[in-house]
């Protein structure tokens, strides 16, 4: 009878469920919120980075489509002008986002940019080449890049703040590296889709409409990633800052005169993983056919290896961060970039292919030391009140001037200097800028995520 009148009250007191079932229904309910939020973020970066594999996998048939006839080397700098242009915009657009989603959540930042950035990269698809319409075909395409440039420039931070606001205590590192995996899937299947295309259209197929099918995907994923995103509530953290009413007014005003060495030290670190990112994930295939005159498909196939080991360890770095921490992972990334950045370089020209994949994998598995870690650090340097913008801003700021441009920088450093190595230098520079910004910071993976 006492114990019939114990699991009553403990039925009432559940408001007619037991306790331990009660418990049971809200950790599924956690669980399937936090699953939805992983997927929710991986969806838009993978939109985001499918349509950069494309255009920087296609450079060499976008130059002659969107450019006048002129020697290799100058019509590639054009194309990756216009690759980096786009990126200029995203500061700014780092400002405009993280206002938005510190101000009134990070949900509803994330999908209005996933809508304007899906459309923006579905309309490439329709533009009119040199051919038809002259010098109006390059102005409409960076017209494209500027705004796909800027609705994507609050993708990856928002998406890398909103899982460090979901994540469970000692696994935000895990959490959040399902970013950076999303950005390289997106390069993978964009790796695998030219190289399809490379192996089964002509030449003049992929320069007639080819290049084009990329970006027509765009539309179906980001209307997928825009439907999931609005069936999500928006995170605790923020949830409880605004039932709080201690919403940020001014996120950037307050970013720069309460923040300004924690936006130092984010930027400085960020130059790594925008120069790493993309020399070794997507200039890479261009730098192995146009410098050391590999096969386009040979060496899309390489970058395709690469990637697919890429993702699998990210996962692996995400979870040591959150044991290891995310400062001595950060310095760990920088030294051995620095250290072993020329002599990978120096053994691609000459190499066989499986030592060229090997290589990049070598490369691959570097990164990774540094991209599983840093969405996490940027996550948690800052407080909820800027979270957003404050790694909005310092991501995007660092990848407008070193990470769009890096193609760009790369190829015009081999024509000015005839030497192959350029580049590989050129990431060693930003290794040194990386490792100096870490020294200077403190631990961040042992404490709760900031509020103020």
């Amino acid at each position: 009878m006492s114990t019939r009148k114990a699991v009553s009250g403990n039925v009432a007191a559940a408001g007619g469920w037991p306790q331990d079932e009660r418990d049971a229904h809200q950790s599924a309910d956690a669980a399937g919120l936090l699953k939805r939020a992983a997927l929710a973020s991986f969806i838009g970066n993978f939109v985001e980075w499918f349509d950069y594999a494309s255009y920087g996998y296609l450079a060499t048939i976008i130059a002659v489509m969107f450019f006048p006839k002129s020697d290799t080397t100058s019509g590639l700098l054009a194309a990756y002008g216009v690759f980096a242009i786009s990126f200029l915009v995203r500061p700014l657009g780092g400002v405009v986002w993280g206002h938005f989603g510190d101000k009134h959540g990070r949900r509803v930042a994330l999908s209005l940019s996933i809508l304007i950035m899906s459309c923006s990269t579905f309309l490439i698809a329709f533009l009119p080449t040199y051919a038809q319409v002259g010098m109006l075909a390059p102005v409409l395409l960076l017209l494209v890049r500027v705004v796909q440039g800027f609705s994507a420039s609050g993708e990856y931070a928002g998406a890398s703040a909103f899982l460090a606001e979901y994540a469970p205590p000692g696994k935000r590192g895990l959490y959040t590296s399902i970013v950076p995996a999303s950005t390289a899937a997106g390069l993978l299947f964009g790796s695998v889709f030219v190289a399809v295309m490379h192996a089964v259209l002509s030449a003049r197929q992929l320069h007639d409409f080819g290049w084009r099918l990329p970006f027509l995907l765009a539309a179906p994923f980001g209307l997928v990633g825009r439907y999931i995103r609005l069936r999500l509530e928006d995170t605790p953290k923020f949830k409880a800052l605004e039932g709080a009413q201690h919403i940020a007014k001014a996120p950037a005003a307050e970013l720069l005169t309460r923040y300004r060495g924690k936006m130092v030290i984010a930027f400085g670190v960020t130059c790594l993983n925008a120069v790493a990112f993309y020399l070794v994930l997507s200039y890479m295939p261009t730098y192995l056919s146009t410098e050391l005159g590999m096969g386009e498909t040979e060496s899309f196939v390489a970058a395709t290896i690469s990637l697919a080991a890429y993702i699998g360890l990210i996962f692996l770095m995400g979870a040591l961060s959150d044991r290891l921490g995310r400062k001595t992972m950060l310095i760990a990334a920088s030294i051995l970039f620095a250290l072993l950045t020329v002599p990978l370089f120096k053994a691609l020209p000459g190499a066989g292919f499986a030592t060229i994949v090997l290589i990049q994998i070598a490369f691959g598995a570097l990164l990774t030391l540094n991209d599983g870690t840093l969405p996490c650090f940027l996550s948690e340097i800052f407080p909820t009140r800027v979270r957003y913008s404050g790694f909005a801003f310092c991501f995007n700021a660092a990848n407008a001037l070193f990470g769009g441009t890096a193609p760009l920088v790369a190829t015009w450093l081999i024509g000015v200097s005839g030497n192959k190595l350029a580049p590989a230098w050129y990431l060693v520079g930003a290794a040194g800028v990386a490792l100096v910004a870490m020294l200077a910071s403190h631990e961040t993976s042992r404490s709760p995520l900031p509020d103020d």
